[in-house]
């Protein structure tokens, strides 16, 4: 598929990270391959974890298509983009369909980024994840790429005010060595070990601070108190 939207759209992020002099620190880059379908599964803990989340894949030259809510396909800024990025609209009314699609790019080589989550983890821990990504890596016979972001909660995350001009913060993007199909546990076991060793070495790690999550000090809410938060 040609891709005319997604690359200015990269540089415009590279120059972005330049001028906030962003830390950005990627592991295992090298696990994302050269040509061929992968699906690559994120822990999600801030609205912009697409964008470092594929940022990830740019050394191995990947564009990552990443499936998102439908609504995000329907502002009259973010709709274009994403179309125009050939990312995948996802309808939870609508399911098979998204599904499908998504196992239609796989086929075709491309590599697909899931949060597995479905939402944003409010305690900077990785929740139950859904089946999607397992399922798609299995019907199409891809790895299965499992990814931790860290240090993009302090940006713009969930009942926080933005902060998106902010300057010199750290983030690290760690992607694992490919898993085969395998179960849904397996997968976020895997994910929180990632999310641990990137929060375990994170330059600002302190007591404290809002966006620790509360078993290394930090204030965010335990999983527990997360889980109501959603429900409200």
């Amino acid at each position: 598929m040609p891709d005319r939207v997604y690359p200015p759209v990269i540089a415009a992020a590279k120059l972005m990270f330049r001028v906030l002099d962003m830390r950005i620190t990627v592991e295992g880059s090298d696990h994302v391959p050269a040509t061929g379908g992968a699906v690559l599964a994120s822990n999600h803990v801030s609205y912009l974890d697409f964008i470092f989340a594929g940022y990830g894949a740019q050394p191995a030259r990947r564009m990552v298509r990443f499936m998102a809510k439908h609504e995000v396909f329907k502002h009259r800024v973010s709709g274009p983009l994403m179309r125009g990025m050939h990312h995948i609209p996802v309808d939870r009314a609508a399911g098979q369909a998204s599904f499908q699609q998504a196992l239609d790019a796989l086929r075709a080589g491309e590599v697909v980024g899931i949060f597995p989550e479905a939402t944003i983890s409010r305690s900077f821990t990785v929740k139950e994840v859904k089946s999607g990504a397992v399922r798609l890596a299995a019907e199409a016979g891809v790895p299965l790429l499992p990814t931790a972001v860290w240090g993009t909660q302090r940006l713009w995350t969930k009942g926080r005010p933005k902060s998106l001009t902010q300057r010199h913060v750290p983030i690290t993007i760690i992607i694992g060595e490919p898993m085969e199909p395998t179960t849904d546990a397996a997968l976020r076991e895997r994910m929180q070990e990632l999310l641990d060793s990137a929060q375990a070495r994170y330059a600002d790690s302190g007591e404290g601070q809002w966006w620790q999550p509360a078993h290394l000090g930090g204030t965010a809410p335990t999983p527990e108190e997360a889980k109501q938060l959603d429900a409200r």
